[in-house]
């Protein structure tokens, strides 16, 4: 669990690069702060376990692969890094799979965006993140 006085540290994994730099905008002007980010599944997994961010901020659609790859590794050698999903691609059956497998939120790019740093600030404190909150 992050110290309070600490900014939460977070990691964007998206294929888009627009989209990352617009959600690490959207953070760091929160007070988080982007300790890394990546486009490919074997990139995320790799840099989120080197880093150890508080949160990842993860899109279901990834350069080569899926959200649910990286969570799915990283959650068993990390579990103390929570995971945020935050995609276009919002169906019950993502949302579903992605809760399952350990995220801490799940939220669409188009409805939910307004919730993200919120999202992000409860997944930082969760000391367990996977109690999973639709």
């Amino acid at each position: 669990m992050p110290d309070s006085q600490l900014p939460i540290r977070v990691f964007l994994a998206d294929d888009s690069a627009l989209i990352r730099s617009r959600v690490g905008n959207l953070l760091e002007s929160k007070g988080a702060l982007i300790v890394g980010e990546g486009e490919t599944p074997r990139g995320c997994i790799a840099s989120i376990l080197a880093l150890r961010p508080d949160v990842v901020v993860l899109d279901v659609q990834l350069e080569g692969g899926t959200g649910l790859e990286v969570l799915q590794a990283v959650r068993p050698a990390a579990p103390g890094v929570a995971f945020v999903v935050f995609t276009n691609n919002s169906a019950q059956a993502y949302r579903t799979r992605y809760l399952k497998a350990g995220a801490a939120r799940f939220l669409d790019k188009g409805s939910d965006s307004g919730q993200l740093a919120q999202a992000v600030a409860v997944a930082a404190r969760q000391p367990d993140s996977t109690n999973a909150n639709p």
